[in-house]
């Protein structure tokens, strides 16, 4: 009997737990059990698909490859029983999504009714971090980025660009006055990340000449949002992107200074997948969906 789909989904939990013995545990195995199910696999294939060593696993290319047509094939066998349980007609399933928190909540939820009135039977299974997710590890369909992209074989779709601005509450500024010049950051609190790729300084442009501008406060977080809460409560400075503050903007909650600073510093945002033939039907659908209606609003803003 031909068990390919169970050795595909006891490759994939390997991966994702990264150990043998967790994958077992996970799947009531014997670590025995799936150490042999690997190796029949490699023998069939005729290549090494894992490194293995005493302290962790790693995945050699053609292991790569094949863990991620493992995720491909895994999720149409996954459509084909939803599709054909529920009528075959209606798109449904679960489409994994990752967004840092901003992003989600002014962007990408706003429009989750509407979509939901189109295809009421996919479910939006939603992450929100700044941080930046592995898409194969994570086993997630789709991503959301602000910023720069590192070179990968994903595929990205451009939605528009997002402003950087420097912001603070009015209590703030009629306690501790306005910044009038670059040079006046070094007397403000300013409010900052601990994320790893984050750094302690603020892209700015002075008379025409970009730098990056070191900063210090006493606050650092893990996602733009819980820095905007913390400069509407007054705390310090916060430079965060637009979608996070133009609701405060509008009413009154936060105020920007050193406009001529930041006027022209934008990060891209894109939509990232890993493509290919075989993409479910429900993620084209909401790509179809989302991608237009992010690109007008993030051009809105």
């Amino acid at each position: 009997m031909d068990n390919r789909a169970s050795e595909m989904r006891v490759f994939t939990r390997i991966v994702e737990t990264g150990s043998f013995s967790q994958a077992a545990r996970r799947l009531h195995m014997t670590a025995s059990a799936v150490g042999k199910m690997v190796a029949r696999i490699e023998t069939r294939l005729g290549v090494r698909l894992i490194e293995r060593s005493t302290r962790r696993l790693s995945l050699t290319d053609a292991g790569q490859v094949f863990y991620e047509r493992c995720l491909s094939i895994l999720r149409e066998m996954d459509d084909l029983d939803n599709s054909i349980a529920k009528g075959g007609s209606e798109i449904s399933g679960t489409i994994r999504i990752s967004a840092s928190v901003g992003f989600g909540i002014y962007e990408l939820e706003p429009w989750l009714p509407a979509f939901w009135d189109l295809h009421p039977r996919v479910v939006i299974d939603l992450s929100l971090s700044d941080e930046v997710v592995d898409l194969y590890l994570e086993r997630t369909d789709l991503a959301f980025r602000v910023g720069a992209l590192p070179v990968s074989n994903l595929v990205a779709a451009k939605l528009g660009r997002s402003p950087r601005i420097i912001v603070a509450s009015p209590d703030y500024l009629a306690q501790h006055g306005t910044p009038r010049s670059v040079a006046e950051l070094d007397g403000h609190n300013c409010l900052g990340f601990n994320f790893r790729r984050s750094v302690s300084s603020w892209p700015v442009e002075e008379d025409g000449r970009a730098m990056d501008r070191i900063v210090t406060g006493n606050y650092l977080a893990n996602s733009g949002e819980a820095v905007r809460r913390m400069a509407v409560r007054g705390v310090g400075l916060a430079r965060i992107g637009l979608f996070h503050a133009i609701d405060d903007l509008k009413a009154g909650r936060l105020v920007r200074v050193l406009e001529d600073a930041t006027s022209r510093r934008f990060e891209e945002v894109f939509a990232v997948h890993t493509g290919g033939a075989s993409m479910a039907p429900r993620l084209r659908a909401f790509l179809d969906f989302m991608v237009p209606r992010l690109r007008t609003s993030l051009a809105a803003d």
